[in-house]
Order: C-alpha cells, then sequence, then structure tokens
C-alpha cells in the first residue's frame, strides 16, 4: 500500500494502512497545502473541529514532504491537547488512550514528516498493531495499481466511503460525522477499534 503519512490519519487512511502486507508513506512528493498531510479532523461540542500542524512553506519555494518544517509560531501541540481533551473527556476511553499519545504533544519536533510517523506508531502500539512501513526514495507518478492510495491525502477524495456508524458523543447534538480521525474511533470504541477497522476493509 501506497500512501502519504498524515497527521492522526482518518479512518479511511487507517483502513487502508491495514488492508496490505506491505506499508509505504510517499514522503518524496511536493508539498501540498489544505491536505491531511498536517490536519486531521474531530468531533467536538461544537460540531466538526479541523486540527492544523502550521508549517512552513510556500508555493514559491516548493518542498518535499520530508523537508516541511514545522513552524513555532504557534503553540499548536497545547491548542491540539486541549480541544482533543473538551471533545473527549466525556468518551468512554479517552483517559484510556491519551497517556500513550502525550509524546506527539511534549515533544519538540522539527519536521512535520516526524511528527506524523509519530502518530501512526503510537497508534499502532495503543491498538497493539504491529505494523512495519518503508519511505519513498524517490517521487513516481499517480499508478493505476490498486495498491496506490495516495489520493486519499486529499480531503475532496474521501467523500464516497461508506464505513458503519459507531456511538459519537455528540451525535445526539450534530449528528453522525463520518470518516473522522482515528482518534475518535479510538476514544468511542477503544479495544474495538481494530476489528471495527478490519470489518470495513471490504468496504474500501
Amino acid at each position: 500500500m501506497l500512501l502519504h503519512p498524515t497527521y492522526f490519519p482518518n479512518i479511511a487512511h487507517f483502513t487502508t494502512m491495514l488492508s496490505g502486507e506491505q506499508l509505504f508513506f510517499e514522503v518524496s512528493d511536493n508539498y501540498q497545502k489544505q491536505t491531511f498531510r498536517n490536519r486531521t479532523e474531530i468531533y467536538g461540542a461544537n460540531g466538526k473541529l479541523m486540527l492544523s500542524v502550521p508549517v512552513s512553506y510556500t508555493q514559491k519555494q516548493r518542498q518535499q514532504t520530508k523537508d516541511v518544517q514545522i513552524s513555532s509560531a504557534d503553540n499548536w501541540q497545547l491548542q491540539h491537547l486541549k480541544s482533543l481533551d473538551s471533545a473527549y473527556r466525556m468518551s468512554p476511553f479517552y483517559e484510556f488512550y491519551v497517556d500513550d499519545l502525550v509524546p506527539i504533544f511534549e515533544t519538540q519536533f522539527k519536521y512535520l514528516l516526524d511528527v506524523n510517523l509519530k502518530c501512526f506508531e503510537l497508534l499502532c502500539e495503543a491498538l497493539e498493531l504491529d505494523k512495519s512501513y518503508s519511505l519513498s526514495k524517490e517521487f513516481s507518478l499517480a499508478e493505476k495499481a490498486t495498491n496506490d492510495f495516495r489520493h486519499l491525502v486529499n480531503p475532496k477524495r474521501n467523500m464516497d466511503f461508506q464505513f458503519d456508524k459507531y456511538t459519537q458523543v455528540f451525535t445526539d447534538k450534530h449528528g453522525y460525522f463520518p470518516n473522522l480521525s482515528i482518534l475518535d474511533l479510538l476514544f468511542n470504541e477503544g479495544p474495538n477499534t481494530l476489528n471495527y477497522l478490519e470489518a470495513q476493509i471490504p468496504k474500501l
């Protein structure tokens, strides 16, 4: 499977990762804004909430994804942790898992890639999932092969998935939001997260 490493991957992204034996992360592409490379969506008290990692990047100075640095202008880690606490402290499994994810919010990262890879590693540990990965050495154009899922990094390409519903904290207020960050599933479903994800693989 060939995908982009993303910030706390959404359910479609994570399900795709599980569906193949070998996992390759695309890091040699030209970085693009407004994608899941540096953002994730959670379910807050007022509805869907976007969390974005600030990066130092301009269109005039193109960079490969692996070279994009995080901007130190905003205290994004504290803001994201507060947002997660506000959104999920009433969920069944927030307190059970949040300490496992704290290194994301307490470590000083220089590169966005390091944040995204650490997210993936910590999530695998929380899920007791043995999943290794490799990084791309050079960029190749999109393939027609069935194992190229790099398009999933684009939010507009994530709208067609019809995954099973699960209980969310604020469903009674705002309804059900599909394909949020894996964190939404983890905090609400806990140990059943992996079973849920594996059940979605045939629906890819």
